[in-house]
């Protein structure tokens, strides 16, 4: 016979398994999304040769020839306008340079745009050339495009870490809000569960999809885009539990005293966003200030991407992620208590 207190468990785990499954919008943003998030990225920044660089060509005397030395470098596209159209693509962003015809040649660009010294560099190059200068140094290139390196390598384990944040968070904190008010939880109160079988049935639910979310997201970039899996799938799919437990924890913290759906939208999107531009989903977050650097490690979701990367693209054992993972923990197990602490049941 089983123990009353499992069979509640158990009982309520299936019960948000049941909800959860009837929900085909859920259904949608917990499998499909990321996969179409990574497929439209990934054919975005597939594949790609060498960045063009367009510049606007000022009119003027000198400007045609100028514009045919520049064009016969392919990776410069130059465009003759007249100076207001130039400084007007130049503001917009649609050309990364705009170039003046003369002795000497003047080059006006944004010096806050990373792509406009890029510019500069590859006009620079090419004038010069043109004008018959011979390097001192012969320098060889050698063009590698190696699996693990590239930006949809760098995206899926964002993507896999996004998506764990999102339904933990989100599929947790919708279930509590809407139990709250549509009176369950006074009703679950007057039974014999207890306050913390409530919470982890919330956590269990999240667990049973947890295989066919990440195993969807990385078979499809493995098969679509060949992106790497270097590292043990058990290290893996041990991260993975560890990251969906955490922000179960953190999702149950932020519902347990919101009464309204619009409550607990704000305070879910008040904790997520920032980790959706700080903790590098997207790009690494080494781009932010060295000051801001200790507090971005400190988030969950930057562990839990940092936890990933290294085991499938570096192939590191799963010992060599204890930091990452030790700080998931902690979110976790501080979110689960003060939860325990603050619930709220009306």
């Amino acid at each position: 016979m089983n123990r009353p207190e499992t069979s509640a468990l158990v009982q309520l785990t299936l019960w948000r398994l049941r909800e959860f499954t009837r929900e085909p919008e859920a259904l949608f943003w917990v499998f499909a999304f990321p996969i179409l998030l990574a497929l439209a990225l990934g054919i975005a920044f597939k594949g790609r040769g060498p960045e063009v660089v367009r510049v606007a060509v000022e009119a003027g005397p000198g400007a045609e020839a100028l514009a045919q030395s520049l064009n016969a470098d392919g990776r410069i596209e130059a465009a003759i306008v007249d100076s207001a159209e130039a400084h007007s693509r130049l503001r917009t962003g649609r050309v990364a340079l705009v170039v003046g015809a003369g002795d000497p040649l003047v080059l006006r660009f944004d010096t806050t745009r990373v792509e406009s010294d890029i510019a500069r560099l590859v006009v620079v190059n090419a004038v010069q050339e043109s004008a018959g200068r011979r390097d001192v140094a012969v320098i060889r290139d050698v063009r590698v495009t190696e699996p693990g390196a590239r930006y949809i390598d760098f995206l899926i384990p964002g993507l896999i870490g996004l998506n764990i944040m999102g339904t933990g968070m989100w599929g947790i904190g919708f279930g509590i809000v809407k139990a709250r008010n549509d009176r369950l939880l006074k009703r679950l109160l007057a039974s014999p569960m207890r306050k913390s079988e409530f919470m982890l049935s919330f956590m269990l639910s999240r667990l049973i999809f947890l295989g066919f979310e990440v195993g969807a997201v990385l078979l499809f970039g493995l098969l679509m885009f060949g992106v790497p899996i270097r590292g043990s799938i058990l290290a893996i799919a041990a991260i993975v539990v560890i990251g969906a437990m955490t922000f179960s924890g953190v999702g149950l913290l932020v519902a347990s005293r919101a009464r309204t759906i619009e409550g607990v939208s704000g305070l879910m999107n008040f904790v997520m966003v920032p980790m959706w531009i700080f903790s590098g989903v997207f790009f690494a977050y080494s781009h932010f200030p060295d000051g801001m650097q200790p507090v971005i490690r400190l988030l969950p979701l930057t562990a839990l991407n940092d936890a990933l990367r290294a085991v499938q693209l570096d192939g590191v054992a799963l010992a060599a992620t204890a930091g990452p993972i030790a700080l998931l923990v902690a979110w976790g197990a501080l979110s689960f208590v003060v939860a325990l602490k603050v619930f709220r049941w009306q």
